[in-house]
């Protein structure tokens, strides 16, 4: 019997629906990797939509392509999650133009990101690839100079994308099926790029 999308599962149900331990579902409600509501009497519901997300996702792990899509998708989560807890931080951007600015820069670095992974280490594009790594990092280098934060300032905003970022590809194994050498090839291309950009603010602020 077919459940419609808008129906809530019980733990256990969703659980089996996925195919893991109900404390490993439970880790991951409580990591932010799926959502779920709380009902008046503290126990979790899952919407059935999200279960077949989260179960597409994992098929398409196994057989072995998807990766950089998922970690993109949780990473932008993560960072968003943890962006308010940085309160009066000055490079945290706040008009509309500026927000908007900044936000076109992180999907070119997300793109730049996904499309390096993606690359097998020796292909020719990847020089492409990391040039553009390096105008995203020069263009944000700028952008920081010209609303007055210091090199310090602007390396701290980078360092706070990296952590985020890599923090994602680290917990990556807990809550999908990857293997650890293809974790290990993520988190060295994601720092190969990131390398890259926070090399290009600095030199930014050089050349100002």
């Amino acid at each position: 019997m077919s459940l419609a999308l808008d129906e809530w599962l019980t733990l256990k149900d969703a659980a089996e629906r996925l195919g893991i331990h109900p404390t490993t579902l439970r880790r991951w409600a409580d990591t932010g990797h799926i959502p779920y509501m709380m009902t008046a009497g503290g126990h979790r519901r899952f919407a059935t939509a999200d279960v077949l997300h989260m179960t597409q996702t994992r098929r398409g792990l196994r057989a072995g392509g998807g990766v950089e899509q998922v970690w993109a998708q949780q990473a932008l989560t993560d960072t968003r999650a943890a962006i308010p807890t940085h309160p009066g931080t000055r490079w945290l951007v706040h008009t509309d133009e500026e927000r908007e600015s900044m936000r076109s820069l992180g999907r070119r670095l997300m793109g730049v990101l996904m499309q390096y992974i993606a690359l097998p280490e020796d292909d020719p594009d990847s020089k492409a690839v990391l040039q553009e790594a390096q105008n995203i990092g020069r263009e944000y280098g700028t952008r920081a100079c010209q609303q007055g934060l210091s090199l310090t300032e602007s390396l701290q905003a980078t360092m706070f994308f990296r952590d985020s970022l890599v923090e994602t590809a680290l917990n990556l194994p807990e809550n999908t099926p990857i293997r650890p050498s293809t974790n290990t090839r993520l988190l060295r291309r994601i720092s190969h790029v990131l390398n890259q950009v926070q090399l290009a603010v600095a030199n930014a602020y050089e050349k100002r």
